[in-house]
């Protein structure tokens, strides 16, 4: 497919990451494929939480830890696009950036990783399991209890290189993540949702770029997956009434069967003895009153009591 517009050239904001520099690299392929004409560059720059990686994210505070600087060299002309994991994309975005594209969603659960066990169910008690999430933390703990639940941060290699090391028993780390750098070997097992429910817009990418860009945004649209991005606008919204961002124990997971989608959404306390869920079908098109619905459901149930209690213990 030849451009039908006046761009000839992108450059795609991206962290410095193994994993995010594979995320721009796919859509750069995946752009150059559909557009043969178009010259595509990926300028890495680091971001606030790639630098901090000796505190726990629900520490460093702040929303959008992985995605401000990538958003001032859009504002700033220097980028034209931004690819993000849509569980690290906040709600708000900056006057002038806009979420362009959902990408067709990957894997969107939680693995296990351990080099001595298979499952979850086999970690004996007082085993040292390593995770990034208060999502996680909080929903491990309500299963196992017994568990040490250890916060985990750095990048997909830093991470495994510490279990490696024998700092932990087990890790928790996004399927996704895992699969797309070919680490699939060292999955053991998936948890599912009823074990481990996804962070809202896991496994998805997204593309954003500034709101004026009519031409790049007509490029972009190819790469829009429908079912993935109803999916994860219900997901989205039930977050945005619920005021969460990636360090609060939210999790939210949507499908579509038959034109309705059916929305999962839980808050826990970050000791995993309170989990809070709600579950909802409604049609298809009404994705985003359907994340609204669940999200209200939760704060009825006392979710905001939960997420307060997080906000102050973290």
């Amino acid at each position: 497919m030849a451009t039908t517009n006046t761009i000839k050239s992108l450059k795609i904001a991206s962290r410095e990451s193994a994993l995010a520099l594979w995320q721009s690299q796919f859509i750069k392929s995946q752009l150059e494929s559909l557009y043969p004409e178009l010259s595509v560059e990926v300028v890495g720059m680091t971001t606030k939480g790639d630098q901090i990686l000796d505190v726990p994210l629900a520490k460093i505070g702040g929303k959008g830890l992985f995605v401000k600087e990538l958003e001032t060299s859009m504002l700033l002309k220097q980028t034209d696009i931004a690819v993000h994991s849509m569980k690290d994309v906040p709600m708000e975005f900056p006057e002038g950036l806009e979420l362009a594209v959902i990408c067709e969603r990957a894997d969107p659960f939680d693995a296990f990783v351990s080099n001595n066990f298979s499952t979850l169910a086999e970690l004996p008690e007082g085993s040292i399991v390593g995770t990034s999430s208060l999502r996680r933390q909080s929903q491990l703990a309500a299963i196992r209890p017994d568990l040490d639940i250890q916060p985990l941060r750095g990048n997909v290699n830093t991470r495994l290189a510490k279990l490696d090391a024998g700092n932990f028993d087990a890790i928790i780390l996004a399927a996704s993540g895992l699969k797309r750098l070919e680490f699939d070997v060292r999955i053991k097992s998936t948890l599912d949702e009823f074990e481990s429910l996804p962070a809202v817009g896991q496994g998805a990418l997204g593309i954003e770029c500034r709101s004026e860009d009519i031409e790049i945004k007509k490029l972009l649209a190819s790469l829009i997956h429908k079912t993935s991005e109803d999916c994860v606008k219900a997901e989205r919204a039930m977050n945005h009434r619920l005021h969460g961002g990636c360090q609060v124990p939210i999790a939210g997971y949507a499908t579509i069967e038959n034109n309705e989608i059916t929305l999962r959404g839980l808050v826990a306390s970050i000791d995993g003895q309170t989990i809070l869920k709600s579950t909802m079908t409604l049609a298809r098109s009404q994705a985003e009153e359907l994340g609204i619905a669940i999200a209200e459901d939760l704060l009825d149930q006392g979710a905001q009591d939960l997420l307060d209690l997080a906000q102050i213990d973290h």
